[in-house]
């Protein structure tokens, strides 16, 4: 699909939020991000993914409601969103030869460092920003690669990364017995841990001070894996993504055979991501190596869902979805919406303090009613301006200077 033709000073940088196929995909994203997140507001980081530390006993219905949310939705929406990142770091820099954007680039992934920490520091534990900023500064420095280059080395990085998640726990199927039932006692929560997860979350639940105690403790935990553990596949999905963007993948420009192999292969792959996650979380066989191959696939399966709603788009039937793109045009906005929302559900002091209290199927309902907000305020929102106002915002400063928000006329 062609670019805007806009000039350069008129708009200050690529309009990513143009390509319609982006549009698309980036709000699918975001969307389902909410999804998997949803647990991390409801409970502090200790419980947040790990069966034992629950608030609720993960059977029935509840355990159904966790395998929706791993099966369908984990990893598949975060990767998509990484592969965007990485198209978005070309559309604003453009070659490594150009630099004007160059500059602008890196003052984009400069601000994003600040959105980051007010978002991890003042709002959420769970931000992905300063991951994606930190990433960003090793991307932008291939994106003159040639696709095949960004493909290899993407496949490097996050191929490797996932096969050590597959390789350490397998390994463990061959430990001598006494290993593994060690190994065994170490992963099953002491009363002390389970105690102490309570007080934690009757911590975050009871005040505005034990709020922010609980979310600085989980930030900071977080970030150190991020930033030193999670930033080689992170590069590696962005590689990809920006490969993807430059054969014309992510814009809709391929045959629509290749879109619908695609959505094939990822439909494959569910398959086995599906069976995999029952014996996880209903079941409750607990392999650990199969995380690992989840972990390999789900990317697959995130490109087979976008691969979908660009059949859609090819076929000119994208009119439905219109509400979706506007929700991706102000992806940004809507992430941090998404968190502010939540913390005020299950925050104590400037929120509800509901947390702990809500279980997986009513977090569900949750979820889809934060959906369906966002899919009305944000075709709402852009029917009068020109951006979401967090995107704004992130442009002006970049920029240097305050640019329009509304729609002229």
């Amino acid at each position: 699909m062609p670019h805007s033709q806009t000039r350069p000073d008129a708009q200050a940088e690529p309009a990513a939020e143009r390509i319609a196929t982006l549009d698309l995909v980036r709000g699918l994203a975001v969307l389902g991000i909410l999804a998997v997140n949803a647990d991390g507001f409801a409970v502090t980081l200790s419980a947040y993914g790990n069966p034992g530390l629950w608030p609720f006993p993960e059977t029935g219905v509840s355990a159904a409601a966790q395998w929706i949310v791993d099966a369908l939705f984990h990893q598949k929406f975060i990767s998509l969103f990484s592969m965007l990142f990485g198209a978005s770091l070309f559309l604003v820099g453009g070659e490594r030869g150009d630099v004007r954007r160059g500059r602008l680039l890196r003052r984009r992934l400069s601000w994003l460092v600040a959105i980051a920490l007010i978002h991890g520091l003042a709002i959420w534990w769970g931000d992905v920003l300063l991951l994606y900023a930190w990433s960003g500064l090793f991307v932008m420095l291939a994106r003159s690669w040639r696709p095949v280059v960004l493909f290899r080395v993407g496949l490097v990085l996050f191929g490797l990364f996932s096969l050590v998640q597959i390789a350490g726990p397998l390994s463990l199927q061959f430990a001598p017995a006494d290993v593994q039932a060690r190994i065994a006692a170490q992963m099953t929560p002491a009363a002390a841990q389970i105690a102490q997860v309570k007080a934690d979350i009757a911590d975050a639940a009871g005040s505005l001070a034990g709020a922010y105690r609980q979310n600085f403790k989980a930030w900071t935990q977080l970030q150190l894996s991020s930033l030193t553990i999670f930033v080689f596949p992170t590069v590696g999905l962005m590689m990809i993504g920006l490969g993807l963007f430059k054969t014309g993948f992510l814009s809709g420009a391929l045959p629509a055979r290749l879109y619908r192999r695609v959505a094939a292969a990822g439909a494959a792959a569910l398959v086995v991501v599906c069976g995999l996650t029952w014996t996880d979380d209903v079941a409750r066989m607990e392999m650990m190596w199969t995380a690992g191959v989840e972990g390999l696939l789900n990317p697959l399966i995130g490109l087979a869902y976008a691969s979908v709603l660009i059949l859609i788009w090819k076929a000119g039937r994208a009119g439905a979805l219109r509400p979706l793109a506007a929700t991706g045009r102000m992806a940004l906005t809507n992430y941090l919406a998404q968190s502010i929302i939540m913390t005020s559900l299950f925050y104590g002091g400037r929120g509800l303090g509901l947390m702990g209290q809500v279980d997986r199927p009513m977090l569900w309902a949750v979820v889809i009613g934060v959906w369906a907000l966002q899919l009305t305020w944000s075709p709402l929102w852009l029917s009068r301006f020109q951006m979401g106002p967090t995107e704004w915002l992130w442009r002006s400063l970049t920029h240097g200077r305050r640019l329009p928000l509304r729609k002229p006329g």
